[in-house]
């Protein structure tokens, strides 16, 4: 299987070549790549099942880069977009994928490690290699993925516009006696109907569910008077879209459109820290602040963010402490929260891309409290 997005065998060219070159700046003989989504976006290859059969990608500074494939599945890695760009080197049952990976590594290396590799398969490498060390990907290179260029910008914006699509549609529908998983099913279906290939979450937490902040659905009948946090998302041609807002069935107690203003006034402060230079915790510490400052910052229970690209989480995290600089082309959340147990919770959620001057969102749905019935 190939990966949707139009990307070119120089695009893949490029994105290799840039990798084992950040992998040499950053202290590593290479880095070693399994299926997975970093090999999809440096390949345009996903193999059709993840086996025990071994199927690496070799980057080594300096080097063609090499995809270990097994000879039954070459066919298959031929056809993958990035595949012009790169060396394949099949073995079959009964040959020893190992000895072959090994002869292409420095056997005194420290090597990235995609985080998904096998331990079956890191195991055998280091038992052939007894002196490598290795690191995973998201210690080593945290960044990789991070930055994104104009064209997967444009499969952001897409996929982000396809989620607002679906929220516009099941916002029109009927919440009050229905079960949050029937709610659930109608944002999977609109998801699909507006493009998106494969949906990673549709949470509905209704009244005291909302409080949970991942609570993805259940079979709790949705009341009227019940507040409801509609978080939905998954990928759209290769590309993740996430996007969070809260609605109300009937009309709210003034405690709710209080608390409701405050996350997205919250929301908002998160969105203007966003600009290139500052550092991820800014994000964090400016939409904390707003729900600190009225009273429930013990009741805002987890990040601010979390990056966004071909998966719905990685890397960078809008957090306390991380001090990572914001580049344009980053994609990430910005989803602050208030969650008041076993009564209900707010969360309101953008994805943003870092440009030039400051950020850009790629949600656009209305976050000013909506009243469905």
């Amino acid at each position: 299987m190939t990966a949707t997005a139009p990307f070119t065998a120089e695009d893949y060219r490029a994105r290799m070549e840039r990798a084992a070159r950040t992998a040499a700046e950053a202290g590593l003989a290479g880095l070693l790549v399994a299926p997975g989504p970093d090999m999809v976006w440096l390949t345009g290859y996903a193999p059709t099942a993840e086996t025990e059969r071994l199927t690496l990608l070799v980057l080594t500074p300096g080097d063609d880069p090499v995809l270990v494939v097994p000879a039954l599945e070459a066919p298959d890695a031929e056809k993958a977009a990035g595949a012009p760009a790169l060396t394949l080197r099949d073995w079959t049952d009964g040959k020893d994928p190992y000895a072959a990976t090994a002869a292409l590594l420095d056997p005194r290396g420290r090597f990235g490690v995609s985080d998904n590799t096998w331990s079956l398969h890191l195991l055998a490498l280091q038992k052939a290699l007894p002196a490598t060390a290795y690191a995973a990907l998201t210690e080593a290179l945290p960044m990789l993925r991070a930055v994104k260029d104009a064209a997967e910008l444009e499969l952001m914006a897409a996929a982000g516009a396809a989620a607002d699509a679906a929220f516009e549609e099941i916002r029109a529908v009927r919440f009050a006696g229905r079960r949050e998983s029937e709610v659930g099913a109608d944002l999977a279906r609109l998801l699909r109907e507006h493009g998106h290939q494969q949906v990673d979450f549709t949470i509905v937490g209704s009244g005291p569910n909302g409080a949970n902040p991942h609570h993805e659905m259940g079979e709790r009948v949705i009341e009227d008077g019940d507040m409801v946090v509609l978080d939905f998302g998954g990928l759209k041609d290769g590309y993740g879209s996430d996007t969070t807002r809260t609605v109300h069935v009937g009309e709210p107690t003034e405690e709710e459109r209080r608390v409701h203003d405050i996350v997205r006034e919250a929301q908002e402060a998160g969105f203007r820290a966003v600009r290139p230079g500052a550092a991820c915790q800014d994000v964090d510490r400016a939409a904390r602040a707003v729900i600190a400052d009225a009273g429930y910052g013990e009741r805002f229970i987890h990040r601010t963010g979390h990056g966004i690209g071909v998966t719905t989480h990685e890397p960078p995290y809008m957090i306390e402490g991380e001090q990572q600089a914001l580049v344009p082309g980053m994609c990430f959340s910005v989803e602050p929260g208030i969650y008041l147990p076993g009564r209900f919770g707010v969360r309101i959620e953008d994805i943003v891309t870092v440009t030039e001057d400051g950020g850009r969102r790629l949600n656009r749905t209305t976050r000013e409290m909506v009243i469905v019935r």
